[in-house]
């Protein structure tokens, strides 16, 4: 088993606490770090901001940009609208859900993380029915099959963590509340809105893999589950 090369230490003027107390004469933090929230990580005391530039040439030279003067968001299927931003580890999508979709989505490539920017409306997949509006975060496990009923038109933040899943950072000290209760996760319930939705009518299935489509028809609504046992969910926050 690896261990991280370890020996905490204060080097110079330096505040004890992150992220508080900073030297008057230094009142510009950096932090560095190995993998974000997890690993190692040092805290820094600079008399200037570090993002004080005037200049910056390359291609590493940052990006601000203005998602509001986007024309080709509002589409049908999550999987028509243009990738804005993407890596190797995810994949950022803004969509306009105006119109109930009459198919379902299947996110093959990795979880799937929806940020409801504005509107309200009804989210079905396999495990049940819940109800969505501005403020909420919904986590969806990869290939679970889902679809949408704007109550009022809805900008869905879109984030896939491609070939991975979405997971909890380590809270240590501070407590398995902190950032949020988990009494406040909400999972889909098998209701009356959902049983609602059986049928023997043909529905289909868009299903994305490497990044293209393949389309599964089922001379049923495929969303028939009667219940659910386990650990694996969708989660709303």
């Amino acid at each position: 088993m690896r261990k991280w090369i370890s020996f905490p230490k204060q080097v110079g003027v330096a505040s004890k606490q992150a992220h508080a107390d900073f030297p008057e004469q230094a009142i510009f933090e950096r932090e560095v770090g190995r993998s974000g929230f997890f690993g190692p990580a040092t805290h820094f005391h600079h008399r200037h901001a570090p993002t004080g530039w005037s200049n910056w040439e390359g291609e590493l030279r940052p990006r601000n940009f203005d998602f509001n003067k986007l024309d080709n968001v509002a589409t049908e299927s999550p999987w028509q609208v243009p990738m804005l931003l993407h890596n190797a580890q995810c994949k950022f999508r803004i969509w306009h859900c105006h119109e109930r979709m009459d198919f379902l989505v299947r996110n093959a490539d990795g979880d799937e993380l929806l940020f409801i920017h504005e509107g309200r409306g009804e989210l079905f997949c396999d495990y049940g029915h819940i109800t969505l509006e501005k403020g909420d975060y919904f986590s969806i496990p990869r290939s679970t099959s889902w679809r949408v009923e704007p109550l009022e038109p809805m900008q869905i933040v879109m984030i896939e963590a491609t070939n991975s899943a979405y997971q909890l950072p380590e809270k240590g000290l501070v407590g398995n509340h902190a950032i949020f209760d988990p009494a406040c996760l909400d999972t889909p319930d098998i209701d009356a809105a959902f049983k609602a939705q059986y049928s023997e009518d043909s529905w289909q299935v868009q299903v994305k893999r490497h990044g293209k489509i393949s389309v599964i028809t089922y001379p049923f609504n495929p969303l028939d589950a009667i219940g659910w046992h386990g650990d694996l969910a969708p989660v709303r926050i």
